[in-house]
């Protein structure tokens, strides 16, 4: 059995952040993700895609941050269950918690943070009756890699963000990008919008609205998708691609969490926002996109923000004698459960004469 001071559900940035916050108040952290590395969506949607509201960081990867956050835990040493889905959960009469995942790896910590993310989350996939055949064989829900585009032809179906984004981003690594939404207009960032009209206009984007794929073809491997036009029913007609990529959005789900016993409202946690992000079960955190309250914003700095609170709240419970005085890193610096130790620059003093 693994046992830890806090043991996170969830390897997303809050997750992560989660476990530096733990480290400075020299908790023990150990982190449960259903995904084979951490990162959660930045790492599985979008990793080469830039971030523009991390603080400090006029823009950066999603991936590159993921890097970044792992390096900055490195010193606590966080235990690590991955490619496993917390399952099962049994509180202790000492307050504690079991935790057992669907491979039925335990875990016995003092304190739980879902840091879940959306939860589970899966494609919305087309209502095309042969898709499963080609999934990875030409049809991908995501863009993980998009070096993987290079020189080929791409097929984008949707009218979000997302599709509007990675059409931009696709224009200069694919020989062909063809965007395809069933309506005229599009849900996305009006400045994205323009950005495709002006890349249709030049040559580098086809634009094919409102339409919809109907079929898709290939022998063992995807070489076509049948389109239809929306305002002319009758005209239909096959276009060849190396690629279709379906971004219609993905459906979150919590998972077996949702039987936890938690307080749910529309697919989040609801905690108590006034205080420490506690769940209506005392000793069960909820942090990032995953909980809900008056106010909430789906936002990464909101979920680091919320990840600190939360661990100040775990410590009174771990350590309930115990008074804990925050000390600021710049005065105190880092240390590490090695004994490493990452000095805070010393102070200047002149005199006068």
């Amino acid at each position: 059995m693994i046992t830890t001071d806090i043991l996170i559900i969830g390897a997303g940035p809050t997750g992560l952040f989660t476990v530096f916050e733990a480290g400075l108040l020299k908790l023990k952290c150990h982190i449960i993700d259903a995904l084979p590395q951490p990162g959660g969506q930045l790492t599985e949607l979008y990793p080469k895609k830039p971030i523009y509201d991390i603080p400090a960081f006029p823009e950066v990867l999603a991936g590159d941050l993921v890097d970044n956050l792992m390096e900055q835990i490195k010193p606590f040493e966080p235990g690590f269950t991955l490619g496993e889905r917390a399952e099962d959960i049994e509180k202790l009469e000492d307050g504690s918690f079991i935790v057992t995942t669907n491979l039925g790896t335990q875990h016995h910590a003092k304190v739980i943070a879902i840091a879940g993310g959306l939860g589970s989350f899966e494609p919305r996939k087309p209502p095309l009756s042969n898709i499963s055949k080609f999934e990875n064989k030409g049809v991908s829900y995501m863009i993980k890699n998009p070096d993987d585009y290079r020189n080929k032809d791409v097929v984008i179906a949707g009218g979000g963000d997302s599709a509007l984004d990675w059409s931009i981003f696709l224009a200069d690594i694919a020989s062909n990008v063809t965007l395809i939404h069933r309506r005229n207009e599009f849900r996305g960032a009006l400045e994205s919008v323009d950005k495709v009209k002006e890349l249709k206009d030049s040559g580098k984007i086809k634009l094919i609205t409102p339409a919809e794929i109907i079929d898709i073809h290939g022998n063992g491997r995807l070489d076509a998708v049948m389109v239809r036009k929306n305002n002319n029913p009758d005209e239909e007609f096959a276009l060849e691609t190396d690629y279709f990529i379906p971004l219609f959005g993905l459906t979150p789900k919590l998972g077996p969490i949702a039987n936890w016993g938690l307080e749910i409202e529309k697919n989040a946690i609801k905690v108590n926002n006034a205080l420490d992000y506690q769940t209506n079960i005392p000793g069960i955190y909820a942090i990032g996109d995953v909980n809900t309250y008056p106010g909430k914003l789906k936002l990464i700095l909101c979920g680091f923000h919320e990840a600190t609170l939360m661990c100040q709240s775990a410590y009174q419970r771990i350590h309930p004698n115990k008074r804990y005085v925050m000390k600021y890193t710049t005065v105190g610096g880092v240390t590490g459960f090695d004994g490493s130790k990452k000095e805070a620059p010393k102070a200047v003093v002149k005199s006068i004469d």
